[in-house]
């Protein structure tokens, strides 16, 4: 690919986006003659960079030979893909039925309370992320969430300044 992002930190920046930009290259290339390429791409991009920047979206767009709104179309349909940054930490409050029964609204709250962030949201440092999600298939934990791997269950709203400062 002819174009490369560059940023003003220097040296060591340059080549963490050059080696950035050669891991989505390559799996435009892995994908390039396959039909439904776009995904595994977005896939790939979405490990890399954790979310869909809009820059490397044009790139794939012009690489794949695909307009912007299909791209926009794909990324906005699938729950997985995030056209904005996450945090370093995503918390995932499940609002499944055995959750949402034993307190799970409630935590959802106290969470957004404390990181002062609506739901969806991230800190302005980037540490958190808070989602509200569907089943974690823990419904023995209700309520429960998980931050990153770690699961955490039989929850209260009071148990979130505790597991705040774990991270």
């Amino acid at each position: 690919m002819e174009e490369q992002l560059t940023s003003g930190c220097g040296a060591t920046a340059e080549a963490d986006i050059d080696e950035k930009l050669e891991k989505i290259e390559a799996a435009i290339e892995q994908f390039r003659s396959i039909k439904g390429a776009l995904i595994p791409v977005l896939h790939e991009v979405q490990d890399v960079y954790g979310y869909l920047p809009e820059k490397i979206l044009q790139i794939v767009s012009r690489a794949l030979n695909l307009p912007m709104s299909e791209i926009y179309g794909v990324a906005s349909f699938y729950h997985f893909f995030s056209l904005t940054p996450k945090g370093d930490n995503i918390i995932r409050v499940c609002m499944g039925t055995a959750c949402y029964i034993k307190g799970a609204q409630a935590l959802l709250d106290r969470f957004s309370t404390e990181l002062k962030v609506p739901v969806q949201g991230t800190t302005e440092d980037n540490k958190f992320t808070l989602e509200a999600t569907r089943c974690l298939g823990a419904c023995g934990l209700a309520p429960v969430l998980t931050i990153g791997e770690k699961v955490h269950g039989r929850l209260v709203p009071n148990n979130v300044p505790k597991i705040l400062k774990e991270y």
